[in-house]
């Protein structure tokens, strides 16, 4: 099984570290503009990088349910699960750095992220409906469509 989710505990792992650098620059954010905690509101290069940060942490659960459901029950297609994952952490990066530069940048990042996120759901819905035909009805579609 582990040569199954070895992507998507790779992607995993870059996902934290890269939810990690959110909060560093959220940080070094609070220190370039003296804004202790528990204070959230500031000058406006803070607060765009505070949101940025938020805004990821928020959506995270979401992202790795989605991938980790997509790949368990979507393995047919080696990696596509986990390539999706990239994509998305891709965007991610892309929104806080468009973000952290200007409120108006982060709007494409974010669309092209909700959409991977809406694919992954339709991989993990896809995969998710096989199971359940193959193992409950014993209609396996996947051997009928290649017949």
């Amino acid at each position: 099984m582990l040569d199954q989710i070895h992507l998507l505990a790779a992607v995993t792992i870059l996902g934290v570290l890269e939810q990690a650098y959110f909060f560093l620059q959220v940080i070094y954010a609070r220190r370039m503009f003296g804004i202790s905690p528990p204070k959230i509101s500031g000058p406006p290069e803070f607060e765009r990088i505070f949101r940025a940060q938020v805004n990821s942490s928020e959506y995270f659960p979401i992202f790795l349910a989605l991938l980790w459901q997509a790949g368990l029950f979507f393995h047919q297609v080696a990696g596509l699960a986990a390539a999706l994952g990239l994509l998305y952490l891709c965007s991610r990066y892309c929104y806080f750095m468009g973000y952290r530069a200007s409120s108006s940048e982060r709007l494409a990042p974010i669309y092209f992220g909700t959409g991977v996120l809406w694919v992954l759901v339709a991989v993990a819905a896809v995969g998710l409906s096989h199971f359940f035909l193959a193992h409950y009805v014993g209609l396996n579609i996947l051997r009928l469509l290649t017949a």
